[in-house]
């Protein structure tokens, strides 16, 4: 056996297992042969609705305060376990935010882009403000399973097993997962760079305390910030990854490489919000802002690039397929 196989060979072995054949598609009036859109439907496409970006922006950062001005007033049990639950789902948006600063599409001005959703959402959700999320996702996108793909590992070898399918969940739900993510910013500290980037991400998580020090107390932000982040974000973290990419492929055509599913309004809540459920569109152009993504998508199933046997109905029905009978 080969002790250093090649990344030909690791494609080979490890994914493909949810591919489904696809048909020739040779584009359209409004589609080329790989489905990204042309002309004029694409300029209007990739226009970047700023106002309404930043209101949606301002509704996001007012979750957070909601859901603990809400345990505040109604100090029950059963409200801080919900209250835990949508922290979560409130976490998991202000990190599509951050994904779509990453593509520099959260504003058209690159500067406003950048320190809005990547230096202060990026900072508040967990990250260090830095572009080291925006550089690794390009890489995502330019060779899904490729050489350079920084998520590899987490979409590949699907179908697996139940237990397996098991133990993974159990690791985000009990906060192993968040404990491996964190353990490599305490690492190599003897690096400048990567130093200042554990005293950014310090920096801002000690904020966020001070904040809720201020305005509740220190008790909340460990049961509705850490908490969530560590095992509720977590979890829907991975679900959303693979429906996205699990099973799938290294290929350029993009039918091969991510999953179509159709959307509805729960999943769009906890799992895909800012409609990145929408993802094989957005891996076909991901230059068109997320408003636009579902006219994208229409084009795509009109004209013919995604067609039935692609079409996963749920989610549901898709993570049961990714679980060996």
């Amino acid at each position: 056996m080969k002790e250093n196989p090649s990344h030909a060979e690791l494609v080979a072995s490890m994914t493909g297992g949810m591919v489904t054949p696809t048909r020739e598609f040779n584009g359209s009036n409004r589609l080329h042969a790989n489905g990204k859109p042309k002309d004029d439907f694409r300029d209007t496409l990739r226009k970047i609705p700023n106002s309404r970006n930043f209101f949606s922006i301002i509704l996001s950062l007012s979750f957070p305060p909601l859901v603990v001005w809400t345990v505040m007033i109604y100090n029950h049990p059963l409200v801080w376990i919900l209250s835990i639950l949508v922290m979560g789902a409130a976490q998991n948006r202000l990190f599509i935010i951050h994904h779509e600063a990453a593509h520099r599409l959260l504003f058209s001005n690159r500067k406003i882009n950048d320190f809005v959703g990547i230096r202060f959402i990026g900072r508040i959700a967990f990250g260090s403000g830095s572009h080291g999320y925006r550089i690794g996702h390009i890489r995502h996108h330019r060779d899904e399973f490729g050489p350079e793909e920084p998520d590899f590992i987490l979409y590949s070898f699907y179908p697996i097993s139940k237990s397996s399918m098991t133990r993974k969940l159990l690791r985000d739900l009990s906060g192993i997962s968040a404990f491996r993510i964190l353990r490599p910013r305490f690492e190599r500290l003897n690096e400048l760079r990567h130093l200042r980037l554990t005293i950014s991400f310090l920096f801002s998580q000690l904020t966020v305390a001070a904040l809720f020090w201020f305005f509740a107390n220190l008790t909340m932000y460990l049961f509705l910030w850490l908490l969530p982040w560590a095992c509720v974000y977590q979890l829907l973290n991975r679900l959303r990854a693979i429906s996205e990419h699990g099973g799938m492929t290294q290929s350029s055509d993009r039918r091969k490489t991510t999953h179509y599913v159709r959307q509805n309004r729960l999943a769009n809540f906890f799992i895909v919000p800012f409609n990145v459920g929408y993802h094989l569109a957005h891996h076909v152009d991901m230059l068109v802002p997320y408003r636009n993504l579902p006219l994208l998508n229409e084009a795509l199933v009109e004209d013919g690039y995604i067609s039935a046997e692609h079409i996963w109905p749920n989610y549901r029905s898709l993570w049961k397929a990714l679980v060996l009978k």
